[in-house]
């Protein structure tokens, strides 16, 4: 592989999950946050890709994606501070852990207290300075 320079680009996505999850929930709420936000953030959304039998493959999302560890506490003040920079986060609460379906999902969410949700996973995307400051003191998930 050639040498490569890192790139920097100028927006970040960051998931926040729940310590204290099991590992089927880490990955299955991470895979529901990221299509989330590449569903609302378009331009997160590479090139398809082909092999070297031309077979095609789907687009990925373009940039990486930083994963990290909090409480319940530092969930919901990290939601509080991409609320207050104005960022549209994708969210998922324990109750939907108990629903089979999107539909029922929703229900579940809008009855969570709006400034209390019990939050089991956030996702955020935008301006790399202002993601920095949302995530500030979280710790990459291990």
């Amino acid at each position: 592989m050639p040498d490569m320079e890192p790139m920097i680009y100028e927006t970040k996505t960051a998931l926040i999950l729940r310590k204290d999850l099991a590992t089927w929930q880490v990955a299955n709420i991470a895979a529901f946050l990221a299509g989330g936000l590449a569903a609302t953030h378009p331009h997160l959304k590479g090139e398809p890709y082909k092999d070297a039998a031309n077979r095609a493959y789907t687009a990925l999302i373009r940039e990486p994606v930083f994963v990290y560890g909090a409480t319940l506490e530092e969930l919901q003040r990290t939601h509080a501070r991409a609320l207050s920079r104005e960022l549209v986060p994708a969210a998922y609460t324990e109750a939907m852990f108990k629903t089979t379906n999107d539909a029922d999902n929703r229900v579940a969410f809008a009855a969570e207290p709006a400034d209390a949700l019990n939050l089991v996973g956030l996702g955020v995307h935008g301006p790399r300075k202002v993601i920095d400051k949302v995530v500030n003191s979280l710790k990459f998930l291990t």
